[in-house]
């Protein structure tokens, strides 16, 4: 019995949209267009207003600095942050993240983990009582 191979078509892979919008739609909205998109969270945080270090942040965004780095970890990635790569603290150094669409609106901490994984090896010499008796030499 023969196989009947079938050419596959290569995958599309479909523009991101956001609740209907393109990410270059979300870009060119004004704020208060984005608000009714937002999860309630993010609207409660910009109901409330930003702080000074957040302006700061969105104000070196805009000017295009190639470098950017931030202990921020709780500001809103905004549709204009798509595409750039900023290195957000971890509590350690700094973790360089680029910005992708499907992450709008969500938390800049949530791409830069604090913690590691862990990898336990075995236990050394005198570590067990089985392994207290064993003879170096």
């Amino acid at each position: 019995m023969a196989k009947k191979t079938q050419k596959r078509m290569p995958r599309r892979r479909e523009e991101f949209t956001y609740r209907g919008y393109s990410v270059a739609d979300l870009q060119q909205m004004a704020l208060s267009e984005l608000l009714p998109l937002m999860p309630a969270r993010a609207r409660r945080k910009f109901d409330r207003g930003l702080s000074r270090e957040h302006e700061k942040l969105l104000a070196d965004l805009r000017s295009g600095d190639e470098k950017i780095r931030t202990h921020l970890r709780d500001m809103i990635i905004m549709p204009e942050m798509v595409g750039r790569t900023i290195e957000i603290h971890n509590g350690k150094e700094f973790q360089k993240v680029e910005i992708q669409p499907e992450a709008v609106f969500h938390y800049l901490g949530e791409f830069a983990l604090t913690r590691r994984r862990i990898a336990h090896g075995s236990a050394g010499i005198g570590a067990t009582r089985s392994s207290k008796y064993v003879p170096l030499k």
